[in-house]
């Protein structure tokens, strides 16, 4: 992992329908490469789209995948003492956003969510967590008409811009979901590839998968990868996780949205058990990613995933290890289909 590139990428802030400073960090950084053989573009909905051209083209269309936007917030109002009021963009716990620290709107507002006191709450009201609508984000403000100097409804707010290494290889960051992906995605295209490839940076991911929906419409790959992070879910108190960090690349054979094409997950199987790659499989059904909106379009689909702790939270907390497994997955891959092409249904 390049993890200077991974630490830029997941301080700028992406929200869904907002993911302009990610895609142009992408932007600046292609501008960079001697790609003459590379077809840059952005459609109507603001995916970052790249054709690259590889040693091979007779091989089916390939797409390969990861999205921009992260979990954010929305101001919807604005108190008379001047504390913000808010909705989820994309799905956050609320438990995980009280006391965090926040950024708000164009500028970066620094900002605060709070919420009642416990001191102040009927013993009922204790037995269950807050709700998003009984939460705000305080900027400092002493009144309505001074907090709307600084700020507007439908403002975007993010969670504030972090990035750490520590421990044995773990990196904890805001929007490590799916800026991990992105970073990867950036480093595939400085390399020389094996085949053609489409690569797309989608938006709206988190929202309900819809740049991923538009851009496969539009590209008609035949095969898909999807590069994502996936609930971990590996702490002391777990009977069941889902997966482990430190296990390797995930390969899903199915989730909430997908149920992934057979011959592809042995594949990748395959690849990983002949190469020494780390790999695991995901123990419960649930979730989902842009898989189930590129699967619409006619796609066979695979997606590779990084096991993350905390998913959706304002630190999320990966090992470098998996990364560096999904990584030799996906050339894996892309070797193997420009020298066999589709495996057999």
């Amino acid at each position: 992992m390049n993890l200077t590139e991974l630490k830029e990428l997941c301080m700028l802030p992406g929200a869904s329908g907002r993911e302009s400073a990610v895609r142009n960090y992408l932007l600046k950084e292609l501008e960079k490469l001697p790609l003459p053989d590379c077809l840059v573009q952005v459609d109507r909905l603001g995916n970052l789209i790249v054709q690259k051209q590889g040693r091979c083209s007779d091989v089916p269309r390939i797409m390969v995948a990861a999205h921009m936007d992260e979990v954010a917030m929305m101001v919807t109002d604005i108190t008379a003492e001047g504390a913000l009021r808010f909705g989820a963009v994309g799905g956050i716990d609320p438990v995980a956003m009280i006391g965090r620290q926040v950024r708000v709107g164009a500028d970066q507002l620094p900002g605060v969510i709070g919420a009642c006191p416990i001191h102040r709450l009927s013993a009922e009201q204790r037995k269950h967590p807050p709700k998003t609508d009984e939460l705000a984000v305080d900027i400092g403000a002493g009144s309505r008409e001074e907090a709307e100097k600084y700020v507007s409804l439908g403002d975007v707010i993010t969670f504030a811009p972090e990035f750490h290494a520590f421990g044995d290889g773990k990196i904890a960051a805001k929007a490590l979901d799916d800026r991990y992906g992105c970073s990867l995605l950036l480093s595939l295209l400085r390399e020389e590839l094996p085949c053609d490839l489409t690569v797309v940076f989608t938006v709206q991911e988190e929202v309900g998968l819809r740049g991923a929906a538009v851009a496969a419409n539009a590209i008609k790959p035949h095969i898909a990868v999807v590069l994502e992070t996936t609930t971990a879910a590996d702490l002391p108190d777990s009977e069941n996780p889902v997966c482990r960090l430190g296990g390797g690349a995930v390969i899903s054979y199915m989730d909430g949205r997908t149920v992934y094409d057979a011959a592809l997950y042995r594949l990748a199987v395959e690849l990983c058990e002949a190469r020494g790659i780390p790999w695991q499989t995901k123990t419960k059904i649930a979730g989902g990613n842009d898989a189930g909106a590129i699967q619409n379009s006619g796609a066979r689909v695979l997606a590779v995933s990084v096991p993350c702790r905390y998913l959706h939270s304002p630190l999320c907390v990966m090992q470098e290890s998996d990364a560096d497994a999904c990584n030799a997955l996906l050339h894996a891959l892309l070797e193997h289909l420009a020298e066999n092409g589709a495996p057999a249904l």
